[in-house]
Parts: structure tokens; C-alpha cells; sequence
């Protein structure tokens, strides 16, 4: 034994050939074994499938690497090739070490935590989960639709919040401001209508304002931000089909829907009890010569 184990060591071509054997079917069998683990915990083919491939991609990687070291004799050829061997792997895997390094970036940082609402990519939703290489999102509809839930999940890489504009409904403010626009015709008693609206939002979000004055103090020590007037406003403006009045007033972002819904349910029900106000449409008057 001695003997062929001796024989084997002289000559170089066998010895290289049993070891890189030997790596290959270690190699083999760790990525069997560490697949049939991810394949009793993972419950979704897709991710199973994708942390499949990177297994293979990985060991295989380190298997080739693994080869060059034992075959090469040549220190300054090794050196050249580990060189290039390196580069082409950050290559390839840039978006993967971009991935950990903005999760490190948004562990630390915290642009966003789980729970957030955020846009992103124009890709909107609610944080429901962060991990190393990409966090989950629960998706909402379009502001013109009410920004609901739609049930649907988004997967979004870690790396987009380098390369994308984020916006946080939440961070240091968790206030919106939101506007409804309500349109009267030209023969409506316009002021009236409009201390009308005043009562109406005033009854709604009034009671945010003295909140939201503390939220800014508080923002303020961390944000450049200026807020003069907190409290609801009616603005006036003239449209070609009648006179336009909005309403801006401050809303909890995910409440957004139900103060709209209850907000014109309280003007529909006050102008329906006046004469002298009636709701515009686009209209087309006919004068006879």
C-alpha cells in the first residue's frame, strides 16, 4: 500500500488525476445533499429551482478553482489566472454581491423597514419581508384606484434601491397629504359651497393636524423639512365646465380610500339639501342666433 501510494506521488499526472476525481465526487455530493435539504423546507418550486442553480453555480465554481490551483505549476501563471478567474466571477455575480451589499445597506441605514409602504420601480406595496437578496412586498393599486391591496406579491432585488428612486410613505412623516377636487357650476353660491366643504374636512382631519405638528418637530431634527400650515384648506380654482374647489387635508396613508369614500358621502348628502348648489359635468350650451 505503501508502495502505490509512494508510485502515485511521483508521478504527478496520477496524483493530480486521483484528487481532481476526489473533488469532483465530494462536489457532487454536497450539492446532492444540500438540494435534498432545500427540497423538504422550500414549498415553492420557483425558489427551490433558483436556490438549486446557485448551489451548482457555487460549488462548481469552486470545483474549477479548486482544479486550476492543483494543475497549474507555474506560480505567476496561477496568480494570472486566479486574477482573471476572479473578475470574471464578480462579473457574473455583480447583481448577486450587489444584493448583499444593499441588504447590509438597508439593515444599517434602514431606507425602509418591514411594514413600510414604498414605491419603488414603479412598484408599489407594503414591506412584509426582507432578506438577503431581496425583499417582498405586498402589492397596491394605482393612487387613482385607492392604493388597495391587490393580494398579489412582489419580489423586488435588493440592488434597486441603488439604482431606483425610493419613496416611503412612512419615514419621518407618516402623513400624506391628499386633495379631492369638487366641481360646481357657475351658478352655484360658490362660498357657501365652500364653507360648506371647510366643516366637512375640518370634522375629518382637524384632529391630525396637533399630531402631525409633533411628527414634524420631531422630523426635523433628522430631515430638512418646513411645514407652515397643517391644517385643512379649501383652494378655489375656475375650470371651463364650472368652479373647481379642493379640498388638501392630511391622511394616514393606508386610510386614504376610506376618507375619500366618507368624505364625499358627507358633501353628496350636504349639497343635496341645497337649492343653490348643484355639481358640474362637462357641458356644451347651445345659443340660438
Amino acid at each position: 500500500m505503501q508502495v502505490a501510494w509512494t508510485y502515485i506521488n511521483e508521478n504527478h499526472l496520477l496524483y493530480k488525476g486521483g484528487w481532481t476525481l476526489i473533488g469532483l465526487i465530494v462536489t457532487l455530493l454536497l450539492i446532492r445533499v444540500i438540494n435534498r435539504v432545500l427540497y423538504s423546507i422550500m414549498e415553492h418550486n420557483n425558489k427551490y429551482y433558483v436556490a438549486k442553480k446557485r448551489v451548482y453555480y457555487f460549488f462548481s465554481s469552486v470545483f474549477v478553482i479548486f482544479s486550476v490551483f492543483l494543475w497549474l505549476d507555474s506560480m505567476d501563471s496561477l496568480t494570472t489566472y486566479f486574477g482573471l478567474v476572479s473578475a470574471g466571477i464578480a462579473i457574473a455575480l455583480k447583481d448577486l454581491f450587489a444584493n448583499i451589499v444593499a441588504w447590509l445597506f438597508i439593515i444599517l441605514r434602514k431606507p425602509f423597514e418591514v411594514s413600510d409602504r414604498i414605491l419603488i420601480n414603479n412598484q408599489q406595496g407594503d414591506v412584509i419581508d426582507i432578506r438577503m437578496f431581496q425583499f417582498t412586498l405586498m402589492e397596491i393599486s394605482s393612487y387613482e384606484d385607492g392604493e388597495q391591496s391587490t393580494g398579489r406579491i412582489i419580489n423586488v432585488p435588493n440592488y434597486y434601491i441603488f439604482v431606483n428612486s425610493l419613496i416611503n410613505y412612512n419615514k419621518g412623516f407618516k402623513y400624506i397629504w391628499n386633495e379631492i377636487k369638487v366641481l360646481i357650476t357657475f351658478e352655484s353660491d360658490w362660498q357657501k359651497a365652500k364653507d360648506i366643504l371647510t366643516n366637512i374636512i375640518n370634522n375629518h382631519s382637524l384632529h391630525l393636524s396637533e399630531e402631525a405638528s409633533k411628527m414634524i418637530q420631531h422630523a426635523q431634527k433628522t430631515y430638512l423639512i418646513h411645514y407652515n400650515k397643517l391644517t385643512p384648506i379649501v383652494y378655489m380654482d375656475v375650470k371651463e365646465s364650472g368652479i373647481q374647489l379642493t379640498i388638501r387635508y392630511l391622511c394616514i396613508p393606508r386610510q386614504r380610500r376610506t376618507t375619500v369614500n366618507d368624505i364625499w358621502q358627507d358633501i353628496l348628502q350636504r349639497f343635496d339639501k341645497e337649492e343653490n348648489i348643484k355639481l358640474a359635468y362637462p357641458t356644451i350650451r347651445v345659443t340660438p342666433n
